[in-house]
């Protein structure tokens, strides 16, 4: 049980950190400025649902993946970690990836943004892709499967929540406050992607001896 509760939590702090709803929410609000109140809801709930989707398929998919392209586990752990960690160095500096639209494009595009950029690849990107992958393949028994997923679900539906509070978050927390929460979680996911490299690493280096 505390085995399961152990990857439970590093499958929710893992996962809310790369996919940083915190950090998305600027960019969110930008994007859905001239839009009703009907309409960011549908954009929200549209965007967590594409990007949940996605990122089972990815955990479901992974191993397939890696007898298609003929790569090992740990070699995906070693590239996902650096990954992380640039990742984490961006958000470690309170630097967002805004994503450029423009205001005349919004409402003709309303359909096409919740899918991309905000599904893909803001809220499921490369990090979060990866993490799935690496994580489906720790997770060595149903119960930690199940775990896995609900981990996710729990973050996405936070996330959902998150963007649709995104207007009172960001005048509570100010943009002091952003900078960081920003950071913190930076300094979170670059843990994370050392403990992802060594342990891609270990099992490479002991192979070549």
């Amino acid at each position: 049980m505390a085995d399961l509760l152990s990857f439970g939590l590093l499958g929710f702090t893992s996962f809310f950190t790369l996919i940083n709803p915190l950090g998305t929410m600027p960019i969110y609000m930008t994007m859905t400025a001239d839009l009703s109140i009907v309409e960011r809801v549908k954009i929200a709930k549209k965007a967590t649902v594409v990007a949940f989707l996605v990122i089972i398929f990815f955990a479901l998919s992974g191993q397939l993946l890696f007898n298609f392209f003929g790569i090992s586990v740990n070699s995906f752990r070693i590239v996902g970690g650096v990954i992380f960690f640039i990742m984490g160095l961006d958000m470690l500096q309170a630097r967002l990836q805004k994503v450029k639209v423009k205001p005349s494009d919004i409402k003709t595009y309303v359909n096409d943004i919740s899918i991309t950029p905000l599904a893909i690849p803001m809220i499921c990107g490369p990090g979060a892709i990866t993490n799935a992958i690496v994580m489906m393949e720790d997770a060595l028994s149903i119960e930690k499967k199940i775990v896995l997923f609900a981990s996710i679900f729990l973050v996405l539906l936070l996330t959902y929540v998150i963007l649709l509070s995104s207007s009172k978050i960001i005048k509570l927390l100010g943009e002091t406050g952003n900078n960081v929460m920003m950071r913190l979680m930076g300094l979170i996911v670059m843990v994370i992607a050392v403990e992802f490299f060594f342990n891609g690493l270990k099992p490479i280096l002991m192979g070549l001896q």
